[in-house]
């Protein structure tokens, strides 16, 4: 029964980026949220980037991701919650040797 409910568990199976490669997969998308799984490759950067009207929270579930938020970082360690308040420039990218994953969750979806 619990596969059922996690959405996660299939698609991680299918996330396998190589050095410096990011790979996604939609976990939820309805009217009103959209969240997606990023897996970063060694060496692999999600660019900065915004969304002037929503919100956007980083779940670090694996790894240590380097969050760049307004020109600043941080390294962020699995299990870690990270919040870009609408319209904040924010990116990732993984220093590692292994491949980090996290999720990002996308609220109200931009119209």
């Amino acid at each position: 029964m619990a596969d059922e409910f996690d959405v996660l568990a299939a698609a991680e199976s299918t996330l396998d980026p190589d050095d410096s490669e990011v790979e996604t997969a939609e976990l939820v998308v309805s009217d009103d949220v959209l969240v997606k799984a990023f897996a970063l490759g060694p060496g692999a950067t999600l660019s900065p980037h915004e969304h002037g009207e929503s919100t956007n929270v980083f779940h670090v579930l694996r790894g240590s991701v380097t969050v760049v938020r307004d020109g600043e970082e941080e390294v962020v360690d699995a299990p870690g919650v990270v919040r870009h308040d609408r319209g904040v420039s924010h990116g990732a990218r993984n220093e590692t040797d292994e491949t980090v994953l996290f999720t990002a969750s996308l609220c109200p979806l931009p119209e």
